[in-house]
């Protein structure tokens, strides 16, 4: 019987996408013209088909009546048999289907798609065996809208094979074993399996869908917020078995696409992320304008939900908690979280977490006092900073982010932790990284780690700014220099941050075709190269986060011995520009100015 079902469905899902009615010829202004011809709800309908196309309609249109007249003959076979039904079925995980499945799935017909959206109905329709989707990152990212979206589109045939199975924390791959099964047996082919990581033996035993249910034809899709599950799965169980689809890394082209807000200042404060109600996402819970990153406190909480919590689970979870490695004195003292946080703190302030455990240091408050000093204008200048209590500073900052200081932690982090939370915290494609060149100077590092999600990284340097405003030294301030301070501070930190984001967006963009990495001189730098090392030729970037030309701008790329050196080493320079927030164009020195929310949007994959 279950083989009859299968085959049963399989005739339904073909004869659905095939044209229906028969062709009609008509003589119109003395030439031939042929129409498909159809009854819909008791109307006749007509569509032109060019004279080209009416051998292939044809023979289409005769393959459903064969299909037509084989499916009569299954049914006409099954008629005596009873057929167990999907409703009768007992199952032991929450399982929807039919009416209850079209409502889940219609909420999102309005809805824009991610760009990895094709990845997974690629698979769904693919003849691709013995392996299953994995759609996983952090949270907020559109895992479940795809889901649903991919349900959505489905033809009737295909969407009567369908179930969505949401998975809890009670929930066992035993019992899911037992559910699948029946599903098989009742003609199911699509499982969309939503929050796969909350069963605790996932990890260990999840071979069983690739190795038995998908080899057997059914296409299943699994979903979790827990990424660093799904990453050791598919090193382990699940190794060279997954098509592995990645939400977490959303590009400032599909943020601008997805939410209708092409401003590179919106996406470093909210980026990584899509706003609940924007775009329609899965937490029902959440506010229209509750973004993740709104503020500080908000940002703590995902870092600890999304982040922390993410990584423990899965550790605890994979191999009976026996992979937390060097970090399991962390976690038993409770330390673990606040590691992590640690970590993703220094990251985000480009501090060197070679030094993790001394006191914390802040490069763009010294920065600013730096420029502070600097100002061309004398009402401008401000040298507050030099007499600053930056001990109070630092205190304040590890107040508002709640983060124990050395003297406070029971075990102390060593190098060998911060690796294997580097090592997850890339796992979870939080982190990235860029290349650091030099051309006669010698650097400290070859990289420069990369936030994923910049509004992370914002929200924590407002940290920093509610921080500096705490200190005594402002009470003397009067508010305007105040506001100045502030708004300086930030513009500094997004300065840095757009950057950031130019140089991942434009690597992720080539991949390995290109090149992309930062280049020093021993006087000066570029902000990007981008190298095509097959053609031998550079393009050269300076990126500000300013509206206005100013000659400065351009100063390096107009560098004589700067040029000489680079063609060198990589070849001929192509492109000399400018990435700022103004219009395109081009300089009277020659050099190219292009908006940067423009050469974002062109760095669509």
């Amino acid at each position: 019987m279950e083989d009859i079902n299968i085959q049963i469905s399989d005739l339904e899902s073909q004869i659905a996408s095939l044209p229906v009615g028969y062709i009609s010829k008509k003589m119109i202004n003395g030439k031939e013209r042929y129409y498909q011809q159809w009854t819909e709800n008791g109307k006749i309908k007509s569509k032109y088909i060019k004279n080209e196309e009416v051998e292939e309609f044809q023979k289409k249109i005769e393959f459903r009546k064969s299909l037509q007249s084989k499916l009569s003959e299954l049914k006409s076979s099954a008629a005596f048999i009873e057929t167990p039904s999907i409703k009768d079925a007992k199952f032991n995980l929450r399982i929807i289907y039919g009416i209850d499945l079209k409502d889940f799935a219609s909420q999102t017909k309005n809805f824009q798609k991610r760009d990895c959206f094709t990845q997974i109905q690629e698979y769904l329709y693919s003849d691709t065996l013995d392996k299953v989707c994995l759609v996983y990152g952090l949270r907020r990212t559109g895992k479940t809208t795809m889901i649903r979206q991919c349900l959505y589109e489905m033809k009737e045939g295909d969407f009567k094979r369908s179930v969505y199975i949401k998975a809890t924390v009670t929930d066992t791959m035993a019992s899911l074993n037992k559910d699948l099964k029946q599903l098989r047996e009742l003609g199911i082919k699509y499982v969309f399996i939503d929050e796969v990581t909350l069963i605790s033996d996932f990890i260990d035993s999840a071979a069983i869908l690739s190795d038995i249910y998908s080899a057997m034809g059914m296409k299943i899709v699994l979903s979790g917020t827990d990424s660093l599950g799904f990453w050791l799965a598919v090193h382990e169980e699940l190794y060279d078995r997954a098509v592995m689809v990645h939400t977490t890394y959303i590009p400032f082209s599909e943020h601008s696409r997805l939410l209708g807000i092409n401003d590179v200042d919106e996406y470093i404060r909210y980026g990584g992320t899509l706003k609940a109600g924007v775009w329609g996402f899965e937490n029902k819970e959440v506010n229209a304008e509750d973004a993740s990153f709104r503020d500080n406190e908000s940002t703590r909480i995902y870092i600890d939900t999304a982040i922390c919590s993410n990584i423990q689970h899965s550790l605890k979870c994979y191999q009976d908690g026996n992979h937390f490695r060097n970090l399991y004195d962390l976690y038993e003292k409770k330390e673990l979280t606040g590691a992590i946080n640690r970590i993703i703190e220094n990251e985000s302030h480009n501090f060197l977490v070679q030094i993790l455990t001394d006191d914390f240091k802040s490069h763009d408050l010294h920065l600013l006092g730096r420029n502070l000093r600097k100002e061309r204008e004398e009402e401008n200048r401000i040298e507050i900073f030099d007499n600053l209590n930056e001990v109070s500073v630092t205190k304040n900052l590890m107040e508002i982010l709640e983060i124990k200081n050395k003297d406070l932690q029971i075990v102390q982090i060593t190098d060998d932790h911060v690796e294997e939370i580097k090592e997850y915290l890339e796992a979870l494609d939080l982190l990235d990284e860029c290349d650091l060149r030099a051309i006669g100077k010698k650097l400290k590092f070859s990289e420069n780690k990369i936030f994923t999600q910049p509004g992370m990284r914002f929200c924590q340097a407002k940290a920093l700014v509610h921080s500096i405003l705490k200190d005594e030294k402002f009470d003397q301030l009067s508010e305007p220099v105040k506001t100045f301070i502030t708004e300086r501070l930030l513009a500094t930190v997004m300065g840095h941050m757009l950057e950031d984001i130019v140089l991942l967006d434009t690597k992720r963009r080539y991949g390995k075709s290109k090149e992309v990495f930062k280049l020093y001189f021993a006087a000066g730098e570029f902000d990007m190269v981008i190298y095509d090392k097959k053609k031998a030729e550079i393009e050269r970037f300076e990126i500000k986060h300013s509206d206005e030309i100013v000659e400065e701008q351009a100063k390096h790329l107009l560098n004589e011995d700067n040029i000489a050196n680079t063609e060198k080493m990589y070849g001929k320079v192509i492109r000399r520009c400018v990435l700022y927030k103004g219009g395109s164009g081009i300089a009277s020195n020659g050099i190219e100015y292009k908006n940067v929310e423009e050469f974002l949007n062109e760095m669509k994959g």
